[in-house]
């Protein structure tokens, strides 16, 4: 299996496990909080279908990547993305991020600039900034942060089992668009996750992205769904595409947080249209027609 080292801690290394998928134009994809890069199996195969070369990646702290004490914030989260776009030597490349790895995607392009980016995508993501302050008015109460880590704390398990149900909207969803395994599925993959990475993490939503996101030259897309219950649309997706000149927007309706596997379909159609290098007729052949386009949108309309 394919490791990066991206540092040291005592004895031990701290070693990325990543996948290097397929020819073409480059798309790292970045995963949310608590899962890994196997959460994008519905977009993996998709892309690999119009001709891209797919690299996901275990942040550090979870999936198979190493599990160190340090490191769980935003500059070391961007310089991990840095080292390993360094490593494989990516150019012309889209980096997506969904939910937490939005935060990835601004801090890199804020920091590293867009030398060897081409293009950004935000899926159901954190930025621009979480938290309220006075300045932000719009921002979530620095008591839910407290109250989350308070809750994961006690039983993380629990907490995980309960965050999953709103990420995914299962009561409304279950049994039509998303499965009881699935969400299972989910829950293993996040309670295997580093408990001090899951708790730590939880203090870097409240980041500050604006200044990264005032620096994003290329082209940018949003998508966020109007039912985000962990993330709500009007404080992160909206804003963020005001953030970003020249974005464009789409807004899924009924869209829960985690669209990528309940609205795979439209989400899919709109990342092979953004990117632009998509073939139709690939496309048509792995998926079906009615999985390529539908959903079709303009910008900011509501699919």
């Amino acid at each position: 299996m394919p490791y990066i080292n991206v540092g040291e801690e005592n004895s031990g290394s701290i070693d990325l496990y990543y996948e290097d998928l397929g020819t073409g134009n480059p798309v790292v994809l970045i995963h949310g909080w608590p899962l890994s890069g196997a959460s994008w199996e519905k977009q993996v195969t998709v892309l690999l279908a119009a001709g891209y070369r797919v690299i996901t990646y275990d942040r550090r702290g979870f999936g198979q990547s190493a599990k160190p004490v340090t490191g769980y914030d935003y500059d070391t989260f961007s310089m991990d993305l840095y080292k390993l776009i360094a490593k494989l030597d990516l150019r012309n490349v889209a980096l997506v991020g969904f939910s937490m790895g939005g935060g990835e995607v601004a801090r890199y392009l804020g920091r590293y600039g867009s030398e060897r980016v081409s293009k950004a995508v935000f899926i159901s993501s954190v930025p621009p900034f979480l938290l309220k302050t006075a300045d932000n008015p719009e921002g979530v109460d620095s008591s839910v942060f407290e109250g989350i880590k308070k809750a994961l704390a006690a039983d993380r398990p629990a907490f995980l089992s309960a965050f999953l149900a709103d990420f995914y909207n299962v009561d409304l969803l279950g049994g039509k668009l998303i499965s009881n395994q699935v969400v299972q599925y989910n829950w293993n993959v996040g309670v295997a996750a580093s408990a001090k990475a899951t708790f730590d993490c939880v203090s870097q939503w409240g980041t500050d992205f604006s200044k990264d996101l005032s620096r994003i030259d290329v082209p940018t897309l949003v998508i966020h769904g109007n039912a985000d219950r962990i993330l709500p649309v009007a404080a992160t997706g909206i804003r963020t595409h005001k953030a970003v000149r020249g974005s464009r927007l789409v807004i899924v309706e009924g869209g829960p947080h985690g669209l990528t596997w309940t609205h795979a379909e439209k989400v899919n159609h709109e990342l092979v249209e953004f990117l632009g290098l998509a073939s139709a007729e690939a496309c048509r052949n792995s998926q079906g027609r009615e999985t390529c386009f539908a959903g079709h949108s303009v910008s900011g309309e509501i699919l």
